[in-house]
């Protein structure tokens, strides 16, 4: 009997997982949306547990701090230009697998909660470190896998200045995206990597 109601009191594993997911996720949109319309710093984690309808302890379960928040919602950038790039065709050039896979993924995902969130993290200096550390994943991950699709060594220099260089137009374009709401960070992003292909002659 008291097994029965063990089974019956504890959830099965898929349906924990499916709880935690479903309450990192409102923790998240509920930090999130209370960021941008107060403002990062002025928002308390206990504000924002209580969005969520839950306790300061199990906010802090999910994330240890306020930025931590704010990164999980971009967590997994790197890891999507990633696979993007190691979804493009191994024939293409270096080059041309960086700007496809960043221009297709740039008409896929731009949101307005993207922007807002990207608007939120260039107004807060606290954030802006973080911001930078996540632009260094990607331009090492991205140099991996290039150098993977092209059966080069992982520290192939190529692979890495073209990382390097897509990265910087990432940040450029997405600079341009906050300054031009009107305009898709995906025009800015075909100009410059025209320009850097008139640079390389």
């Amino acid at each position: 009997m008291q097994e029965v109601q063990d089974n019956i009191s504890s959830p099965t594993p898929g349906l924990r997982e499916r709880k935690r997911a479903e309450t990192h996720a409102r923790i998240q949109s509920e930090g999130i949306r209370l960021f941008v319309e107060k403002g990062f710093e002025a928002t308390t984690l206990d504000e924002v547990a209580a969005a969520a309808d839950v306790s300061r302890r199990t906010l802090l379960n999910y994330f240890g701090s306020k930025e931590e928040i704010v990164f999980s919602a971009k967590a997994e950038i790197p890891q999507m230009i990633a696979d993007a790039v190691a979804a493009r065709p191994a024939e293409e050039s270096l080059l041309d697998m960086v700007e496809n896979a960043l221009l297709d993924l740039a008409r896929r995902h731009q949101t307005e909660q993207v922007r807002a969130i990207t608007v939120l993290i260039g107004a807060t200096p606290s954030l802006q470190a973080g911001d930078q550390a996540k632009y260094e994943r990607i331009e090492r991950l991205l140099a991996q896998t290039l150098a993977m699709k092209k059966g080069l060594p992982e520290d192939d220099v190529s692979c890495r200045i073209v990382a390097g260089a897509a990265v910087n137009i990432l940040k450029l374009s997405t600079a341009e995206w906050l300054k031009r709401p009107d305009q898709s960070p995906e025009v800015f992003g075909r100009e410059a990597f025209a320009a850097l292909r008139r640079i390389a002659g």
